[in-house]
């Protein structure tokens, strides 16, 4: 009798679990089928990218964006939508009109783009180019950059006034040997599941960080510092670019011209000047012009040629800082509403593309899991909200400002109610290509629970589950604080190579399928996980910032 029971009771236990694994695969099936067959991704995108794009941090066109991308996730029926400023940020900026063209001693029409928080120029001006090459110093040797800029300033004041300056170094275009659009090969999956290899935490100061020469061990060390040290060192760097807009402007230079190290076959990368404070002077108007350009001027001036050119940009710029904001929104959880699930992706854009890659793309498809999640009408038991962020390109501001207003501020680590709250967060910036797996940023415990939910998906290439870290992009704010924040691995495509902050960082470069795949991954991982019996797992508080 009690063997007939025990047999009972398995075999009930085990239909019971059947009926739930078919209940989860009816909803695979459900978000699939809206993601694929009625998907609005790509309309999304169209929007973001030809009509609000590009979407600088703090300009108009930024505001304007948000506002529609607030009244899409309203029309889907998302609640609680609204906009959290935080702040300040810095200058409005928005451009307007301009032109670069080399005068003598041929008339050229210069393909060229201005770099954000440049002084308008008031008018076209002209100036004689003098070339004066800034060494390229090694990202992250805040030592030597400093020790280089000040042998720079040294050099050449008293000689830029009135001048055009050219101050990248010249360089020979080279034909591009690597192809410019490629997916990950198995090979590769495999080298990036690997688990990181053993290092000692390199708790050292900054003005003591030491980047080595080689390419493979300067990324190892990089890795090592904590991050603390490396947020000061994003800082330092970008201060550095302040200090040389501000020399530039003190030394009476008319303008700038640069050929951005990325640069090939025609791009443009187009970032920043200078400062975007209003207590700091914009740098001059300053220009950045394609390698085969800039290489071409510089050959003429070594033959002693006198070249000259002319320049003129119209932009608005506000007098004061402004705040930047973050989108929110959610969809209300029916027994655990207090618990939250968190999608994200940076909203802001560089300024010379139409931001569609980076990251419009992962902004089209965080909005497209909300209509998915929403039009399926799927019962969660936790909230999920979604934040689009701003200020990601100029030091992931919106995020942080975020993880510290609700969650805990990371210099501190004195953690608030809601950070018990979250769940997990789950974000996309690496372009428009496929998911192929999860950076589980060292979260050991987080693996089993992706490889069953995104079993699935695993015919259309997720596959791969890496406890390495990506960096670079916000999952980090929640990460700082002892959040499970994750990124998504995504087949490359032309992200790296022709589309990332390039003028080429367009709608046409974005492949429909890859979002459509991501859009259904993802809204599937925040069905599964909001409806979790248990909470995702976290790894051990890190220390305050403050004691590292």
């Amino acid at each position: 009798m009690r063997r007939t029971l025990t047999a009972s009771l398995i075999l009930t236990s085990c239909l019971a679990r059947l009926q739930a694994e078919d209940k989860t695969l009816e909803v695979v099936h459900q978000i699939k089928a809206e993601a694929f067959d009625n998907s609005k991704v790509m309309e999304h995108l169209s929007y973001l990218a030809d009509m609000y794009g590009p979407r600088l941090t703090a300009s108009p066109e930024f505001q304007q964006a948000a506002d529609w991308a607030m009244s899409r996730l309203k029309e889907y029926g998302v609640a609680n939508v609204h906009a959290e400023k935080w702040g300040p940020f810095g200058r409005s900026w928005s451009l307007q009109n301009f032109t670069l063209e080399m005068t003598a001693p041929r008339y050229s029409h210069l393909v060229a783009f201005p770099l954000a928080w440049s002084a308008p120029t008031n008018g076209a001006q002209s100036g004689d180019l003098l070339f004066a090459p800034m060494k390229q110093g090694k990202f992250g040797d805040i030592t030597e950059n400093k020790k280089e800029l000040k042998e720079y300033e040294a050099t050449w004041k008293g000689k830029l006034k009135g001048k055009i300056v050219l101050v990248s170094e010249a360089k020979m275009p080279k034909p591009s040997e690597k192809p410019l659009f490629r997916r990950y090969t198995d090979a590769e999956l495999a080298d990036i599941g690997k688990s990181p290899e053993p290092s000692i935490r390199r708790n050292i100061p900054i003005d003591q960080v030491k980047i080595p020469s080689d390419e493979e061990e300067a990324y190892k060390y990089f890795e090592s510092l904590p991050e603390a040290t490396i947020d000061q060192i994003i800082d330092q760097f970008f201060e550095l670019i302040n200090e040389m807009g501000r020399f530039f402007h003190d030394e009476g230079a008319v303008g700038i011209i640069r050929a951005d190290q990325r640069a090939h076959n025609g791009l443009l990368f187009a970032e920043s000047a200078g400062s975007h404070k209003a207590k700091d002077p914009m740098a001059p108007p300053t220009f950045v012009v394609t390698e085969e350009q800039y290489s071409r001027m510089t050959r003429l001036i070594e033959k002693k040629q006198a070249v000259s050119v002319r320049m003129n940009l119209q932009a608005k710029a506000s007098t004061q800082d402004i705040d930047g904001l973050d989108i929110i929104g959610e969809i209300p959880g029916q027994k655990k509403p207090d618990q939250v699930v968190m999608i994200g992706a940076h909203y802001d854009s560089w300024h010379s593309g139409t931001g569609a890659t980076d990251n419009g793309a992962g902004s089209a498809v965080m909005i497209e899991v909300m209509r998915i999640l929403k039009a399926q009408n799927l019962k969660m038991d936790r909230t999920v909200r979604i934040g689009l962020w701003s200020g990601e390109e100029q030091g992931l501001y919106g995020s942080k400002a975020y993880v510290k207003a609700h969650f805990a501020d990371p210099k501190t680590m004195q953690v608030k109610p809601e950070h018990s709250q979250l769940d997990a967060y789950l974000n996309l910036d690496n372009g428009s290509g496929r998911i192929r797996g999860v950076y589980l940023q060292g979260n050991d415990a987080a693996r089993p629970l992706f490889e069953k939910w995104l079993e699935p998906f695993r015919d259309l290439g997720v596959t791969t589950m890496s406890l390495k870290n990506t960096g670079g992009t916000d999952h980090l704010s929640f990460d700082a604080v002892g959040l499970p924040g994750f990124q998504f691995i995504q087949d490359p495509l032309d992200y790296n190579s022709v589309t990332h902050h390039s003028d080429m960082d367009t709608y046409d470069h974005a492949v429909p399928e890859d979002l459509m795949q991501a859009s259904a991954v993802i809204a599937t991982l925040v069905y599964d996980i909001a409806n979790a019996d248990e909470e995702m797992p976290r790894k051990p508080l890190p220390l305050a910032s403050e004691a590292k």
